[in-house]
């Protein structure tokens, strides 16, 4: 696919939903509200890909940070930001990685294309593309903000003020 549908795709397009709009008006109770049966919050899932958003970037500077040994260890603790500044400053974080990404899907070939080292035994055994690994964080948005979009649903908060889908 072309760098234009990379880029799109990064805040949202078609059944993408844009990450920013889903986001920009959440409220810092809403973000920190667990729905009952499900394992984390809006923030939780905000900082989890923020996590990951950091640590790609990292390695695809040539400096990543140690592969996490679980998985818990790339979410936040806790339900959620104690004061609205916390919040705002996770969203501010967010929009801030999301717009390196949209940097690097605006580079030359050249730099799409180069090679980026593993990390972890199970990403040595094949070496990963720049495109690649943003092509990897879209994936990993959407399916995180799908998430997001369903806990906004559940507590009756969406759509958001700027509009979505509403199925």
């Amino acid at each position: 696919m072309s760098n234009e549908t990379l880029q799109e795709l990064l805040y949202g397009k078609g059944a993408h939903v844009d990450p920013i709009v889903c986001l920009e008006d959440v409220p810092a109770p809403l973000a920190g509200r667990k729905l009952d049966g499900y394992p984390h919050s809006i923030w939780q899932i905000v900082g989890h890909m923020n996590y990951w958003m950091e640590y790609e970037l990292k390695r695809i500077a040539g400096a990543p940070p140690p592969y996490p040994e679980h998985a818990i260890e790339s979410w936040p603790a806790g339900h959620g930001p104690a004061q609205e500044a916390a919040w705002q400053e996770a969203l501010a974080r967010f929009k801030g990685l999301l717009g390196q990404l949209v940097q690097l899907s605006e580079s030359d070939t050249d730099v799409l294309r180069r090679n980026v080292a593993g990390t972890h035994e199970g990403s040595n055994a094949r070496s990963s593309t720049v495109q690649a690994i943003v092509w990897q964080m879209v994936a990993h948005n959407s399916y995180h903000v799908g998430q997001i979009a369903l806990l906004r649903r559940a507590f009756g908060a969406w759509p958001p003020r700027r509009g979505s889908d509403t199925w």
